[in-house]
C-alpha cells in the first residue's frame, strides 16, 4: 500500500506530464512552486527561467495533444528525504525530443511542489 506522500506525489506527477502534453499552464501553476528554477541541461543550450518565463512559453507552445503527436513518459524513481524534500527522476518524449528530468520537490503548506526542474533532451529520430 502506497504512503500518503506516495499517491500526492504520484498526483503530482499526472498532473506534470498532462499540462506538459496539453501546454496547460494553469495545470502546471499546481506542479510548481512559485519560486520555480528552470533549468535546461542539454548541451548547447543551456537556458534558465523562473516561472513566469516558463509559463508564457507553454502558453504561446501549440500543445503536443493539438497535433495529436504520440505520448510516452514514466517516473523512474521517487527519492523522499525526510517529510520536507525529495526528488524525482522522470522521462517524456514528446515534440521530437526524449526528455531526462530530474524534479526536486519539497513539501509546502500547499502540499508538494517542484521547486526545481533541471532537464536535457536529445532529438528523435522522427524530430
Amino acid at each position: 500500500m502506497k504512503s500518503a506522500n506516495e499517491v500526492a506525489i504520484d498526483g503530482l506527477m499526472e498532473r506534470y506530464f498532462e499540462g506538459l502534453y496539453h501546454s496547460d499552464s494553469d495545470v502546471l501553476r499546481t506542479v510548481f512552486h512559485p519560486e520555480l528554477a528552470y533549468v535546461n541541461a542539454t548541451e548547447g543550450n543551456h537556458e534558465f527561467m523562473d516561472l513566469e518565463a516558463y509559463m508564457t512559453r507553454i502558453d504561446n507552445r501549440e500543445p503536443p495533444a493539438v497535433r495529436g503527436e504520440k505520448r510516452s513518459e514514466s517516473v523512474d524513481r521517487v527519492t523522499l528525504t525526510g517529510r520536507q524534500m525529495g526528488l524525482v527522476e522522470a522521462r517524456m518524449t514528446m515534440m521530437g525530443r526524449n526528455y531526462q528530468d530530474l524534479l526536486t520537490l519539497i513539501h509546502t503548506d500547499d502540499g508538494w511542489k517542484v521547486i526545481t526542474k533541471v532537464f536535457a533532451y536529445h532529438e528523435t529520430k522522427e524530430g
